[in-house]
């Protein structure tokens, strides 16, 4: 079941030269992001929340918490991408590790950091997801791993 859930969430990451600020921020009129976001819940539990930790500690439920949250951290990019160097299957938990890529307004070259995310997979749906820029040990140790 494990190699199942690597897989569902490696479904759910961008390609590496999706630029995430447009699918978020300028992912198109009304009716085009809430059929983004209707298609979306289906991969998600009833009770999913997320938490981005360099934001808040506060879990933000559903969907569009998932959403509103990418919004708040992609507020000063103008553009931002993820290449994912490894998917660590860790039950039913997937800890990704990623290198991000973001430009903010003015800036002529990218700046490059190192992300780490903690998906946690129940029933074949995902039941939370939490985002780590700065504290790759405290991904993996959410992932009850380490390093």
């Amino acid at each position: 079941m494990s190699q199942e859930n690597v897989e569902i969430v490696r479904q759910l990451q961008p390609g590496p030269q999706v630029n995430v600020v447009e699918l978020f921020v300028q992912g198109g009129d009304d009716s085009e992001v809430e059929a983004a976001i209707a298609a979306a819940t289906r991969s998600f539990t009833d009770d999913f929340v997320c938490v981005f930790h360099s934001l808040s500690e506060e879990p933000r439920p559903g969907v569009l918490g998932l959403r509103e949250s990418w919004l708040d951290w992609l507020a000063p990019w103008e553009s931002y991408r993820t290449e994912i160097e490894e998917l660590i299957d860790a039950g039913d938990r997937v800890l990704v590790v990623s290198r991000d890529f973001g430009r903010r307004p003015g800036m002529d070259k990218e700046v490059g950091f190192h992300g780490c995310a903690v998906w946690t997979v129940r029933d074949g749906r995902i039941a939370r997801a939490e985002f780590f820029t700065a504290d790759r040990a405290g991904a993996f140790k959410a992932a009850g791993l380490s390093e």
